[in-house]
């Protein structure tokens, strides 16, 4: 197969050729979720899928700080490679392992320690806190686990190998299909082998699917350039590098974590109506990340093509990718949230059969339906500004629509309009809008003064 070539090839081809296998591959991992929350209602319990969900804003740091130094690692490899300087990107990604290591390391031992706390501050239900720690204490230790995963990622989607990822994402989902059932009841065709896990043994078929994938794609990588250039002394700690992964990933990681924060946000107001809302908002979240995902393709695509391009010196065709990305972006956006609209109540049962829970979170994603064509507007810009390396920027954009709008809007809402479930997500969407437009319309500015300067 042609190898791709970021610097010259058509824009809209290379979409195609990136973006594609990228988002296929985390249709698979948003399935893979997906199936865990299926698992934990059918064959545990209510209060199962209720404690999962209310894992999120946890779980999700552990997956912002490893897409934080993803997205440093993909942009200064790319922009390495644009300057054909491949002894530095191999350097680069040693580094990115090393502190995918240290950092797994303190998730593990800081998630043990204070992760039930911060559990019970969003619901201190006995039972639900009791299957949230069971679950959490396990992706704790797994931590080092996904990071590196995602490191390795993240340096192949740096080449636009995005088809590699692809592949492990949908053994993942197969293998946790097969590992769920078995490691929750402890049987193997109606036989028993060993005594139930329970919630426990969903945590442990994630991190066991994402041990044999970090293999797979370390095995990939040791067929590329990068592997071709290694130096055992890349692996010795360096400062500069991780000063420079440290610029680029550290704003990432907090502006992810404020996904985790707002989520922590809503979660807590969701909470006062019952662990049925907990359940349906959490599950609906999880049905709603799935239908993200060919513009998180997408996305991928950009930061990739706007790194190497950089490094290249290609100003007018990082130009061309942002406008061209964000029209594509709109449109496949437009089109997913009418499915998505129409689909709300029928993808919730595929959760529960319980009325409220499909009350609360198909309300939910019909309301947020209306809010899918202006995610472009945030997901484009901020890609193009990663692989600009000016995370900065995005850390800034994050704050400001994950953390001060939800605690406005639902303080808003609940004080001084109606104290409503609907009111409040009615009231994030248009704000969502209003913000999205604002962003758009400096982002573009903002990147021609960078790269025309």
């Amino acid at each position: 197969m042609k190898k791709i070539n970021l610097i010259d090839d058509e824009i809209y081809k290379l979409f195609w050729r990136i973006a594609l296998p990228s988002s296929v591959g985390t249709i698979f991992q948003n399935l893979y979720s997906l199936v865990d929350a299926i698992f934990a209602g059918r064959m545990i319990s209510e209060i199962a899928l209720a404690a999962i969900g209310q894992t999120f804003p946890i779980y999700f740091i552990i997956i912002a700080l490893g897409i934080g130094l993803s997205i440093a690692t993909t942009s200064i490899i790319a922009n390495s490679i644009g300057e054909k300087k491949i002894n530095k990107a191999s350097q680069i990604f040693c580094q990115s392992l090393g502190l995918a290591v240290f950092v797994g390391i303190i998730i593990s031992i800081i998630g043990i320690y204070f992760g039930s706390s911060i559990l019970e501050s969003i619901n201190n239900d006995k039972e639900t806190l009791k299957l949230s720690s069971e679950y959490m204490n396990i992706i704790y230790l797994g931590s080092v686990i996904i990071l590196l995963l995602m490191v390795s990622n993240s340096c192949l989607a740096a080449l636009g190998d995005t088809k590699s990822y692809r592949n492990v994402l949908i053994f993942s989902f197969l293998l946790n299909i097969i590992l769920n059932p078995i490691l929750i009841s402890g049987t193997v065709f109606g036989y028993k082998i060993f005594m139930p896990l329970g919630i426990a043994g969903i945590a442990i078929a994630t991190i066991l699917s994402q041990l044999i994938g970090l293999l797979y794609l370390l095995y990939k990588i040791s067929k590329t350039d990068i592997y071709n250039s290694f130096n055992k002394i890349y692996l010795k700690p360096k400062i500069e590098s991780i000063r420079e992964l440290s610029i680029q990933g550290i704003p990432a990681s907090i502006g992810l974590m404020m996904i985790a924060l707002g989520s922590y946000i809503l979660l807590y107001f969701v909470s006062s109506y019952g662990n049925e809302a907990i359940a349906g908002f959490a599950s609906a979240g999880r049905y709603e990340q799935l239908l993200f995902l060919p513009l998180l393709g997408l996305s991928t695509a950009v930061t990739s093509i706007v790194g190497q391009n950089l490094g290249a010196n290609k100003p007018g065709r990082i130009l061309e990718t942002y406008k061209k990305a964000v029209k594509t972006g709109v449109i496949i956006l437009t089109i997913v949230a009418i499915f998505l609209f129409f689909s709300a109540e029928l993808s919730m049962r595929l959760f529960t059969d319980d009325i409220d829970v499909i009350f609360y979170g198909a309300m939910y994603l019909k309301i947020y339906a209306f809010g899918f064509p202006a995610f472009p507007l945030f997901f484009i810009p901020n890609a193009t500004f990663q692989g600009l390396k000016k995370a900065i920027i995005v850390m800034y954009m994050a704050i400001v629509r994950f953390v001060l709008t939800p605690i406005i809007i639902v303080t808003l809402i609940n004080n001084f309009i109606k104290e409503d479930y609907i009111f409040m997500f009615i009231g994030l969407t248009v704000m969502h809008w209003i913000i999205g437009i604002i962003y758009f319309r400096y982002s573009l500015n903002k990147i021609k003064k960078l790269v025309l300067n």
